[in-house]
């Protein structure tokens, strides 16, 4: 028995390298979107700063959307749209994991990724919502006070939406945390030791941000900042992770 232990092992290592060069364009494609959603998140925080909607008062902000439309929409887009793009990460670190550490990266994927997918069908970004412009054009066209309030009413129950914890927020940082742990956990043999650090503190940081985020707001920015950092390593560490295939799937 002892002396067939060694074939099994190269067996294991080649089937795990085969494995790695068919999810090559996988890791490639993941590794870029987690790039570019910092990019696109950094871009709607710029357009936030030129010109911050309000977090209060319906009425307010009917006619803030009236007044900066176009810059309004292309934020809540750049808000919302790239909620996809961690799904493929996660699920790209889950692939290239799954072969060391079975049960803990699919636990780090479905608590990972799905909140990033949920947000999708979520009509809100926290900082505003897409369905407010509609309510604002209304607002506008109203002929009377009574429609304006009954517009602003409408508006002020997606702002409340808004400025309410979700628990969304937790389940996403703790798959973060969990895929950190499965990292550490299977050694240097897939991604950097240093990268499994990062998701561990930028999980452990993003539930407690999360839960405290009105309480300790200032906790919750150092969590934004820690969180575009792991997404930037995680990115590079999945590019890096396809180069290999890439080389081989060219050779043959």
């Amino acid at each position: 028995m002892a002396s067939n232990r060694p074939g099994l092992r190269r067996g294991t290592a080649v089937a795990g390298a085969g494995d790695r060069h068919d999810w090559a364009f996988l890791y490639l494609v993941a590794g870029a979107s987690s790039i570019l959603l910092v990019f696109l998140l950094i871009a709607a925080l710029v357009l936030d700063f030129l010109a911050p909607p309000p977090v209060h008062g319906g009425a307010a902000t009917l006619g803030f959307i009236a007044s900066n439309k176009a810059g309004y929409i292309a934020e809540q887009i750049l808000w919302i749209l790239p909620n996809v793009l961690p799904v493929l990460v996660f699920t790209a670190l889950f692939v290239a994991l799954v072969a060391v550490r079975r049960s803990l990266p699919l636990i780090a994927l479905i608590f990972g990724a799905l909140p990033w997918a949920l947000l999708l069908a979520v009509p809100v970004s926290s900082r505003g919502s897409l369905n407010l412009v509609y309510l604002s054009d209304r607002f506008m066209a109203a002929g009377s006070e009574d429609e304006r309030r009954t517009y602003a009413t409408a508006a002020e129950a997606i702002i409340a939406e808004n400025n309410t914890p979700a628990i969304a927020g937790v389940l996403s940082a703790l798959g973060i945390l969990l895929m950190g742990l499965a990292m550490l956990r299977s050694g240097q043999a897939v991604f950097p030791r240093y990268l499994a650090w990062t998701g561990i503190a930028t999980g452990a940081l993003g539930v407690a941000s999360e839960v405290l985020r009105y309480a300790a707001p200032s906790f919750y920015w150092g969590y934004g900042i820690l969180l575009w950092v792991w997404f930037v390593a995680t990115g590079i560490a999945l590019i890096r992770l396809s180069r290999p295939a890439a080389l081989h799937l060219r050779r043959t």
